[in-house]
């Protein structure tokens, strides 16, 4: 298993990569190639004294800013890290591809170099967050903002392939995100993706609020990438803010001291649950190949579980189940068709 890894991108380039490689490299059966800037990489690994681990480099003259358009980034930035990383993919040379630089670049990128697997559409970003009974899949978070119907019918159909094969859920449950459980709330869009979904093969539980996401009650959580990415910056905001205000109470009183040392393990099993970086990176569902995106200020543990969960992906064959599921459902355009024509 071979992953290459976007050394430049990310808040903390490529310092934060690099340990994350040495960690991955370490702990999993895993090589990787750190793509970028030869002579810093090397220098760091050797630095580090991470020259006998299974990490190669693969050099890469440019870097994608944060702020840089994704269409320009594609065009003009032929010799990127991101780029060179989704080429080794493309090539047979790499596994899977690995960033935390631009995500729209990274999906741009993706898309324009391993194109979009026979049946998609659109591909999704998606993320897993912990919930009251475990894990559940949010998808789309912030690749398509403006997405018809179908779209989000294929949304559900990638999120319940990727929960099954990587969470480990026999039959997940999918739910379509709205501002009711009742059938007339929703916009139009809602209302159409929920009409078809009712008449898919899938484990369909119907619309769900945003209070559900967190309680377990659906293992996929289905949106338009606007939606999904103000539900994930939010969810990111409490789950800091909630940090924050439990340190300021427990700073406030001896008592308070006192009743955190007694539940510290409480807290640091909590801290772990809620942890971004537990759960590495995003999946790039749809896309054929394997790639991944990670928050720009991930840490070492993100970088490497983000390896970890790519890894994962190769091995469950991911992508063999997607095409399976979508010959499986190939009826579901028609009927997409239908309804909206219907609805129209």
């Amino acid at each position: 298993m071979k992953i290459a890894l976007d050394a430049m991108g990310g808040d903390h380039a490529p310092q934060v990569e690099i340990e994350g490689a040495i960690q991955a490299a370490s702990e999993l059966d895993i090589s990787l190639i750190l793509v970028g800037n030869r002579e810093i990489i090397e220098a760091e690994l050797k630095k580090r004294g991470a020259t006998h681990l299974p990490i190669t480099v693969q050099n890469a003259t440019e870097v994608v800013a944060m702020h840089e358009s994704p269409s320009t980034a594609v065009r003009k930035k032929k010799d990127s890290s991101v780029r060179v990383a989704f080429d080794l993919v493309r090539r047979g040379e790499a596994d899977a591809a690995v960033s935390a630089g631009n995500s729209g670049a990274a999906m741009a990128t993706a898309m324009f170099v391993l194109k979009k697997l026979p049946g998609v559409d659109r591909p999704a970003i998606a993320t897993v967050v912990p919930t009251l009974k475990g894990r559940a899949i949010i998808l789309d978070v912030g690749a398509n903002v403006d997405c018809k119907p179908l779209h989000l019918v294929q949304f559900a159909i990638m999120g319940e392939v990727y929960a099954k094969h990587v969470l480990g859920i026999d039959n997940p449950k999918v739910g379509l995100l709205s501002n009711g459980a009742e059938e007339e709330k929703g916009t139009e869009l809602t209302r159409k993706t929920h009409s078809i979904l009712k008449e898919s093969a899938l484990n369909y539980a119907g619309y769900i609020e945003g209070r559900d996401i967190y309680n377990g009650n659906v293992d996929v959580v289905t949106c338009d990438g606007f939606v999904g990415n103000v539900v994930l910056k939010t969810s990111e905001g409490l789950a800091e803010a909630i940090g924050k205000m439990l340190k300021e109470e427990m700073a406030g009183s001896f008592l308070a001291k006192i009743g955190y040392l007694l539940a510290k393990k409480s807290f640091k099993n909590l801290k772990k649950r809620i942890d971004y970086s537990e759960y590495g990176g995003a999946p790039l569902l749809g896309i054929n190949g394997v790639g991944f995106i990670c928050h720009g200020g991930s840490n070492a543990k993100a970088i490497k579980n983000a390896i970890r969960y790519a890894g994962d992906y190769v091995k469950n064959n991911i992508n063999k189940h997607l095409l399976e599921e979508f010959e499986k459902n190939g009826d579901l355009k028609e009927l997409a068709s239908r309804k909206v024509g219907e609805a129209s």
